[in-house]
């Protein structure tokens, strides 16, 4: 199901809800019965099968046992696909002794909820966010273990009466009552979406079973249980309003799109750019950053923040409504309240509180390590490069395209993005159809929300094909975020395009076969003289040409492809030895564009036949 059907069916569904909600829920009842269905059709005709043939050995012992063998293989698959095992959420377990009074909070609001069963599992994770997660025991059969998981910058971020009104929320998609048929297609269009995605994932025989089932059912149900899904997160929040206040709602719903957006903007960029000047990860962000939530925030960005999740529309992208329009229905304003210093809800966790953050912070410095020493020695490379240019560009020495990397390296680990916008439009005044120019000081403007760089980025999209897929989802992404929904729908649809293009493209670049069709490379005398070269210098290539694809998507992109053989006339032909030429010449070889490398002996040798026809396609 493509995007636009996707779309268009949960809008008409959306309608028919509103029109006749009765109808439409039996609707969706009967669709989740349908897949159970399937799978219990699956099972028993899988089991009755077994059963005859095995009933049959006693009349035709030969005939019955090839087929009891032949039905006990399926039914052994059947059983296995059905057993796909999901992981469990990661986190570190959290008990009612090491936090009673989280546990305490949890007893109250299952009983107000009429939440039964409780959870398996408590667990703390390093995310922002809280989530009810279910793993089948049972694979497709279900029987549930329940998860809580809550993370601990999420319990940082807001004090204890918004953090229950989270909580609520997450719970209410358990609790009982008249929700109980909305909360149970919720959870069931979740737990099916991730049954899917790990039987796509599944290389075993078993997935055959049911992979095609789900992989048409899921996305079908998924839309069509989309409108009631919706109303469960209305019907979820208005268990929070009732069970703390919609105050308290209201303040949690802000809170959280505000702080969100902190960590992801300013608190974790901030944090990782400390790269530049530090060689080693020595902080520690998860015990620093209550303090940075609670006193470290610039009054304009949250303002700022708050702006754009109001202005933020509803969209089929995701169940959750809008920030206004949950607002909206809580018949409440906008609230952002801080958590003040030590009333947070990570208090919460008691004496787990210090052990939990000193892992969480000891795990995210030996993950990090790595790539924050490869950030730092990159940095320092980087600034010795700037310092050379700034010398240089003061006894007026540098050319347009050193003068462009100058600006970029200003930005990136000089004196910063104000410094690198005023050389950049410098150089854009120099020449206006420069393409990575114009689109590198479009971003910056954009990134200051001026609305200059939209013209900017649209001009180098039209110059440059490769700013056309990150252009676009830049321009989206800045509409969507100043409220305008028309233009920023437009740049979607055209992100889509260009991805759907793309995604083709590489399909066919990948493939090469003997009913493709070749041309001369193209190259010049010079880059054909280089590739020799390098190829001389590959253990064990015995010949090699060189010819371009001829593709239908992008044809301006051409696409190289090289074919060789690696067995001598006197030894016998070897997988091994083809796949460690093709290996060495992967390593060892720069093509002067994107090309792929074949070997064209055996099965391929109607694909050397057809180089060996292209006129200067042969290298070696």
């Amino acid at each position: 199901m493509t995007d636009e059907q996707f779309e268009s069916l949960v809008a008409r569904l959306e309608a028919e809800q509103a029109r006749h909600p009765a109808g439409y829920r039996r609707k969706v009842l009967l669709l989740a019965v349908a897949g159970y269905a399937y799978i219990a059709l699956v099972l028993a005709g899988s089991t009755l099968l077994l059963l005859a043939s095995l009933a049959l050995i006693t009349k035709a012992a030969a005939a019955g046992i090839k087929l009891a063998i032949v039905f006990g293989a399926f039914f052994w698959l059947v059983v296995r696909a059905m057993w796909v095992k999901l992981d469990p959420p990661a986190g570190r377990e959290v008990s009612r002794a090491e936090a009673p009074e989280l546990f305490a909070l949890l007893d109250d609001l299952q009983r107000a909820l009429q939440v039964s069963g409780g959870f398996d599992h408590v667990r703390i994770s390093d995310d922002f966010n809280a989530a009810v997660v279910q793993i089948p025991r049972l694979g497709v059969l279900g029987w549930h273990r329940n998860y809580l998981l809550i993370g601990l910058p999420l319990m940082k971020a807001l004090s204890r009466d918004q953090f229950a009104a989270v909580l609520a929320h997450e719970l209410g998609h358990l609790a009982g009552g008249h929700a109980a048929l909305g909360n149970w297609v919720y959870r069931l269009r979740l737990g099916w979406a991730q049954m899917a995605a790990r039987l796509q994932q599944a290389q075993s025989a078993a997935g055959f079973v049911f992979r095609p089932f789900f992989s048409r059912y899921v996305p079908y149900f998924s839309a069509v249980s989309f409108p009631l899904a919706r109303a469960n997160e209305y019907e979820a929040d208005r268990n929070s309003a009732r069970l703390t206040s919609p105050t308290a709602a209201a303040a949690a719903l802000t809170t959280v799109n505000v702080l969100g957006n902190f960590l992801e903007n300013r608190f974790w960029p901030d944090l990782h750019k400390q790269a530049n000047d530090h060689a080693q990860p020595r902080f520690a962000p998860f015990a620093a950053m209550g303090g940075a939530m609670t006193g470290g925030v610039n009054e304009s960005d949250l303002a700022r923040w708050l702006s754009e999740a109001l202005a933020r529309r509803t969209s089929v992208a995701d169940t959750h409504p809008a920030l206004v329009d949950r607002l909206h229905a809580l018949a409440e304003q906008a609230r952002l309240a801080l958590p003040q210093p030590g009333q947070a809800a990570d208090l919460l966790l008691g004496p787990a509180l210090a052990p939990i953050t000193e892992a969480f912070d000891r795990h995210w410095q030996e993950a990090i390590r790595s790539a924050w020493e490869q950030r730092h020695q990159q940095v320092q490379e980087q600034r010795r490069s700037l310092a050379a240019l700034d010398a240089r560009a003061a006894a007026g020495e540098l050319n347009f395209d050193e003068r462009y990397q100058r600006a970029l390296l200003t930005d990136e680990v000089g004196s910063g993005e104000a410094a690198a916008r005023e050389q950049l439009q410098a150089l854009h005044a120099e020449d206006p159809e420069h393409a990575p120019v114009a689109y590198a000081l479009g971003l910056r403007l954009l990134q200051v929300d001026d609305d200059a760089g939209i013209a900017l980025v649209e001009s180098a999209m039209v110059r440059d094909p490769e700013a056309i897929a990150p252009g676009a989802a830049l321009l989206r992404d800045y509409h969507l975020r100043h409220g305008r929904e028309v233009e920023a729908a437009r740049w979607q649809q055209r992100w889509r395009e260009r991805q759907e293009l793309l995604y083709r493209a590489r399909e066919e670049r990948q493939q090469i076969s003997a009913q493709d069709t070749f041309e001369a490379h193209g190259l010049s005398d010079a880059a054909v003289a280089a590739l020799r070269r390098q190829l001389a210098g590959v253990p064990g290539l015995r010949k090699a040409w060189l010819v371009r694809k001829r593709v239908q998507h992008l044809p301006e992109l051409p696409h190289l492809v090289l074919g060789f053989t690696a067995t001598p006339w006197y030894l016998p032909r070897t997988a091994k030895r083809i796949r460690q030429t093709q290996d060495s010449i992967a390593e060892g070889v720069v093509f002067p564009g994107p090309a792929g490398v074949i070997g064209v002996e055996g099965g391929n040798a109607a694909i050397r036949r057809k180089m060996q026809k292209v006129a200067g396609g042969r290298l070696l």
